[in-house]
């Protein structure tokens, strides 16, 4: 089974920049067949933030675009997201998900536990 952990979340102001890590172990990385960060904030729903799947192609909503960037380290076994120009409603708890079991990625069968992100105006 493949566990997940995150870290690099923290409290920045407006127009800062923070680089998230999520490490893998149980599993490899380059084996899922889609990986990547998703965000919830109190009230809202959870939000895929960036996901790469098993072909190379990355997503990301559209809210992120141009100032997050989402990267593999195959041989460390780790993912990340680097986020430039946090805006306040960047705020959330992020979390690393992927799946090894389904090819289709309906179902995401593993999460880390998350890493808290505060943006400050």
């Amino acid at each position: 089974q493949v566990k997940l952990m995150e870290s690099g979340g923290g409290s920045v102001q407006s127009g800062g920049s923070l680089r998230l890590s999520c490490g893998a172990s149980g599993g490899d990385i380059a084996s899922s067949h889609c990986i990547g960060w998703f965000r919830q904030s109190p009230g809202k729903k959870r939000e895929g933030v960036a996901v790469t799947d098993s072909g190379g192609t990355i997503e990301y909503a559209d809210s992120v675009k141009g100032r997050f960037t989402i990267s593999l380290d195959n041989a460390k076994n780790f993912l990340y997201l680097q986020m430039n120009s946090l805006k306040p409603e960047d705020s959330a708890m992020y979390h690393c998900a992927g799946s090894w079991s389904d090819s289709e990625c309906n179902n995401l069968d593993a999460w880390g536990q998350g890493t808290l992100v505060t943006v400050s105006s």
